[in-house]
């Protein structure tokens, strides 16, 4: 009887150590319409939901209406062991994976392997990055999402397990000439350092449907005030507020739009560690100055990083709630507590929002390793060095959201790290990266990430190389240049200089689309800019090729799958198809239907790869066909509140069209308490064969800022 004890617990100590949670006693709870939960194991308390403070917008959730659950639910394997937790999702052949965070060299996830890490972006594609979200989708219309703060390690369809139901069949490589290096895999499985879960599934049956839900369940997608979609100049990091004040007047002489400004570090007194207090040499009075600029229709956004300066004046006080390493011998406030939040934040408002202040730039909340704090840190709240790298991007959004919510004026910032549960929070991610390709494809992941990124324009060689980037940043969530250290100005390269200004302004004739998109994307969830997979029916180019076939270098050189990773979609109706320096031509892979040139209405292809020359003053945007582009006149400063602005609406092609344009007062919050409307604009060909268009009249008591409207149809063939 004494030796039974010792085995009884040795067998249960294996048997607790060691859950392997059965599909069939995973207990699945639709959440909200077309949404699945399950929590396994012990989750922890804090998630990156939680973090972000994100609500589900049930009401749209709702609207897209209900679904099966889109997975084989015996396919779904959970296990938990030695305080870590294994999951295991199956994959068919054929499919392709998106998502799993900012990727910026691929858009095809299969066949990864990635540790999701916050941190800055490496050049290389392998899950550490701003905003490493542990959500992926399917080609097959259903996404997958892991609510946990950790670091995670992710297979995308890269491990045989030996009991698998579809195992690749061994090869031959002596005698096969098809044998390949990665054999196929059925299986996503992670690993998460943690003795527990919640997951998700979300529905589609699309895959774009699945990317709605996803942000949806986040709150919807931001929505940004008016001028946040104007155009925004970052200057020289020492400029004092006359030279601000110089330059702002330049953009206005010069007839460049200009919305809001970034000061970057040197409107501090110290940074790196910051004192979050004016440099009273530089700025001697800051409620004046930024008074002056919002007169003139400029707003001002903030450079900052977190990291509290020994001489900043909050210090003392926000100590006791640091952790134990600093960054650049500043302090790391713990931001989950609400101690830490009332010190740091309140700084925040007394020296900028409450004079006016528009927004931050929050900066280094993502990497280097050696930058930041260690894993070993600890936090007076208790929670590990980890969580809080996972999520202090997340944090530092949501409570500076909620500071300007107070006001009840909207902002729009800069951040460099973001996770699950911000899609919600006005903020774009950028990074210290510099390749124009990779910006771009960025910009394409993005969409299916629930992030905003920006190809922002710092610097360039040549006249051409400023204008290709810049017709980039006008067809982005962010207009930018960042001139920070550079103090490149628009007109810069004067060779360019009248194609920047026009492309600048033709940015500014596209508010009502680029703000109707952002209202679709908080109140429906669509990503306003997103990768070609989300269209309807694309497939785009499938052919395989190899990678470095040069046996001698690589050994075991793989075919993989082209992507389509150097154009995308911009809202409900355009492609946009960048040309990158040196180029003169390019492919354009058009998806069914037939496309129209956005300049000059004329046909440009149906469902085939065309190849454009458009020159060195256009960049290449194609227009669905029955598209509607709502324009405005030529203004230098987004709208004021309730301004009336006429308006000149182009429909494109041969098919009847629809849109919806969206109106509120451009600034305040009101529109979550019912303060919108949708005005329903239509295009009809009418029985002389004449196209007629028209619009909704304005709802009683609702924003109306549409003044006079013109119609173009642009029907060229």
């Amino acid at each position: 009887m004494t030796k039974l004890f010792p085995r009884l617990f040795l067998f249960l100590l294996l048997f607790l150590g060691n859950r392997i949670v059965s599909a069939q006693s995973l207990n699945w709870t639709e959440t909200a319409p077309g949404v699945w939960k399950v929590s396994v194991g012990k989750p922890e308390a804090y998630t990156l939901l939680t973090a972000a403070g994100s609500q589900p917008n049930r009401d749209a959730l709702k609207k897209l209406g209900t679904t099966a659950f889109p997975l084989s639910k015996n396919d779904i394997s959970i296990r938990v062991k030695n305080g870590k937790t294994y999951l295991r999702f199956p994959l068919d052949r054929g499919e392709q994976l998106y998502g799993f965070g900012l990727n910026f060299q691929t858009v095809h996830q299969r066949g990864k392997i990635l540790k999701l890490h916050v941190d800055h972006y490496g050049n290389k594609d392998n899950g550490r990055t701003h905003a490493p979200v542990p959500f992926y989708v399917s080609s097959k219309g259903y996404g997958v999402f892991v609510n946990s703060a950790r670091y995670m390690d992710v297979y995308a369809g890269t491990a045989v397990r030996t009991d698998s139901k579809n195992p690749p069949p061994a090869q031959d490589r002596n005698t096969d000439k098809n044998w390949q290096a990665q054999p196929y895999s059925d299986a996503v499985e992670m690993l998460v350092p943690a003795e527990g879960v919640e997951l998700y599934v979300f529905g589609g049956p699309s895959t774009m449907e699945a990317v709605r839900r996803f942000n949806l369940f986040n709150g919807g997608g931001c929505l940004p005030p008016r001028w946040g979609l104007g155009f925004t100049q970052r200057v020289n990091r020492l400029y004092s507020d006359k030279d601000v004040q110089k330059e702002a007047l330049e953009f206005e002489e010069k007839g460049y739009p200009l919305d809001f400004i970034g000061l970057e570090p040197g409107w501090q007194s110290k940074s790196y560690p910051c004192t979050f207090e004016w440099d009273k040499t530089r700025f001697p009075q800051p409620e004046a100055f930024v008074k002056d600029m919002l007169s003139k229709g400029i707003r001002l956004n903030l450079w900052t990083n977190p990291y509290v300066s020994p001489d900043a004046s909050i210090y003392s006080k926000i100590t006791p709630f640091t952790g134990s390493h600093s960054v650049w011998v500043g302090a790391v406030p713990d931001l989950t507590l609400p101690k830490a939040q009332s010190i740091f934040w309140g700084q925040f408002e007394k020296d900028h929002v409450s004079i006016g202040v528009g927004g931050y730039k929050i900066d280094e909340v993502d990497g280097f390793d050696s930058w930041l704090w260690p894993d070993v840190a600890t936090f007076p709240s208790g929670l590990d060095a980890e969580q809080l790298r996972q999520t202090y991007g997340v944090l530092v959004q949501k409570q500076s959201t909620d500071l300007f919510h107070k006001y009840n004026r909207r902002t729009y910032g800069l951040v460099r790290a973001s996770n699950a549960g911000a899609s919600s929070l006005p903020y774009v991610i950028y990074n210290d990266n510099y390749s124009h390709e990779d910006f771009i494809t960025g910009l394409i992941n993005s969409g299916f990430t629930g992030t905003l990124w920006t190809p922002e324009v710092r610097a360039s060689k040549t006249g051409e190389e400023w204008l290709r980037r810049f017709q980039s940043v006008c067809f982005s969530p962010m207009a930018m240049i960042n001139a920070w250290a550079s103090s490149t100005k628009p007109w810069t390269f004067p060779d360019v200089a009248e194609q920047i200004k026009e492309i600048s302004q033709l940015r500014m004739r596209m508010m009502p689309y680029w703000y109707s998109e952002f209202a679709k994307y908080h109140f429906e969830g669509t990503p306003p800019f997103r990768a070609m997979n989300l269209e309807p029916d694309f497939t785009g180019e499938v052919k395989k090729e190899m990678v470095n076939t040069n046996l001698e270098e690589n050994p075991y050189a793989v075919a993989v799958s082209k992507e389509i990773k150097d154009q995308y979609m911009a809202g409900e109706y355009l492609l946009v198809a960048p040309v990158f320096t040196g180029q003169t031509s390019r492919k354009v892979v058009l998806p069914k239907g037939k496309w129209y040139d956005f300049y000059t209405g004329k046909l440009a292809g149906e469902g085939e790869v065309i190849t454009v020359t458009p020159g060195l003053d256009k960049i290449p945007v194609f227009v669905k066909d029955g598209g509607i582009i709502p324009l405005m006149q030529v203004m230098l400063h987004a709208p004021k509140p309730n301004q009336k602005v006429a308006i000149e609406i182009r429909h494109y092609g041969q098919k009847p069209g629809h849109y919806q344009l969206y109106d509120d007062d451009g600034e305040t919050f009101d529109y979550e308490k019912g303060q919108f409307s949708w005005r329903t604009i239509s295009v009809t060909r009418q029985s002389d064969g004449q196209w007629k268009g028209s619009i909704s009249a304005p709802e009683n008591g609702k924003p109306n800022t549409i003044g006079n409207v013109t119609w173009t149809f642009m029907t060229g063939q």
